[in-house]
Formats: C-alpha cells, sequence, structure tokens
C-alpha cells in the first residue's frame, strides 16, 4: 500500500525538536513526512495532507489589523504557509494546524486573532508549559458528533499551551470545537471538510497520550485515501 506524503511546514532555522515529533507521529502511522521551509517550492508537489506546526505570531496586516504587541512576525513563513494551505483547501486535503497553524487557517478562511491573551484570563494560567496542565472543554454543540469529539473522545480533555495569540472571529465554514476554562478558543474545524482541524495546543508534544496520537492518525489515514483516488 502506498504510503501518503504529508507535508510539514515550519520556519527556515530552528524548531528542530516539534518538527521531528510531527515527522516521527506521522511516520508511525505509516506517512512519509516531507519537511518545508520558506523559500521551497511546493506548487508542484503531489503532498496528500498537511500539517502546519506553530511559531512565531501570525503578522495582522494579513487579517487586517494594527499590531497591538511587540512584533514577532516572520513574513516569509505567513507567506509559505498561506500559500500551503490555500492549496490544501482548493484541494480538499487532510490539514492539521498546530498553534499558529490553527491560528493561519483561521486567518486564510477570513477569520481573526486577539494579539494576547493575557488579560482574557481569569480560571487559567498564561504560563507556557508542554505538560497537559490546562483544561481542553470539548464544545456542547460538538459533543456526539464533529472530528474533534470523536478523537479525544470524552467532554473534558488535558492539553498544553505554548501561545500568547488567539483565535477571535472565527472563519468562514469553520466552527468553534473546543475552549479552555475562561472560553478561549482551542479548536476550530470544519463540519464539511473529511479532516479539516486546528488545535491550539502541541499534540506532538503529548505523543504519549493516545488521545493525542489520535490527531495523527486520523490525518494519515484520511491522507492515504488521497493516495488510492
Amino acid at each position: 500500500m502506498a504510503r501518503p506524503l504529508i507535508a510539514i511546514t515550519g520556519p527556515g532555522r530552528g524548531a528542530f525538536g516539534p518538527r521531528t515529533l510531527v515527522a516521527m507521529a506521522v511516520r508511525f502511522y505509516g506517512g512519509r513526512p516531507l519537511q518545508l521551509r520558506p523559500g521551497d517550492e511546493h506548487g508542484e508537489l503531489a503532498y496528500h495532507g498537511v500539517v502546519v506546526t506553530g511559531g512565531h505570531d501570525v503578522e495582522p496586516v494579513l487579517y487586517a489589523a494594527e499590531p497591538e504587541v511587540e512584533p514577532n512576525y516572520n513574513p516569509e513563513r505567513d507567506a509559505l504557509e498561506t500559500a500551503v494551505i490555500r492549496d490544501a483547501l482548493a484541494r480538499r486535503l487532510p490539514l492539521l494546524g498546530i498553534c499558529r497553524g490553527a491560528q493561519l487557517l483561521n486567518v486564510c478562511r477570513g477569520g481573526t486573532l486577539h494579539q494576547e491573551l493575557r488579560s482574557r484570563r481569569q480560571k487559567t494560567s498564561n504560563r507556557w508549559t508542554v505538560l497537559p496542565l490546562k483544561t481542553l472543554c470539548v464544545d456542547e454543540a460538538q459533543q456526539g458528533r464533529g472530528t474533534l469529539r470523536s478523537l479525544i473522545g470524552g467532554a473534558r480533555s488535558r492539553i498544553n499551551s505554548l501561545h500568547n495569540q488567539g483565535m477571535d472571529r472565527i472563519g468562514e465554514g469553520l466552527v468553534v470545537s473546543g475552549r479552555d476554562l475562561d472560553g478561549i478558543v482551542q479548536a476550530i474545524e470544519d463540519p464539511s471538510a473529511d479532516f479539516l482541524l486546528g488545535v491550539q495546543w502541541h499534540p506532538e508534544f503529548l505523543l504519549y497520550l493516545r488521545r493525542q496520537r489520535a490527531l495523527f492518525r486520523a490525518l494519515v489515514g484520511h491522507a492515504r485515501v488521497r493516495v488510492r483516488t
């Protein structure tokens, strides 16, 4: 059986750990990882699925907003990943957006972002941690249906947190499928797609948890269908 090719986007330098862990998860479930960086040609690549990884903040010009915080942007990466996301949307490829990848997916669908979250937290800590110390609440409207609910397998789950920005207005065709205890959006998905999911946490750091590995298993599984067609 042919192994699906999974594009994994990220910065030109650094992020070795997260990208290696994503590639390891892709291989574990039978996919072939393809690392894409700014400057790489991607238009002719016949990948079957996409993972957009975490990293720098999304430049606010992409959602027609003025900067509100000290800049930490990577325009070259924004350009690459915007093009890859739009290509995946046009070809209806399975896509998993992680942290900034979820944010950029939302922006590509016409959504906007909160540029800082500290002022919006009352019940949760603003501390960054790779450990699953925060609570994910699956949206009530998604319970019993939806991609996230079917993969996580419960109304609540433990997640990590490495972000200082978050999703505000949700993009066209997307629905909120998970929030934290402060109501901050933690997951979005497109109910009309086979697999289009964005998560604000980092499942690649939680591969020792079966329900987190399930995100990568589902991505590769849906990509495998693309190889057959």
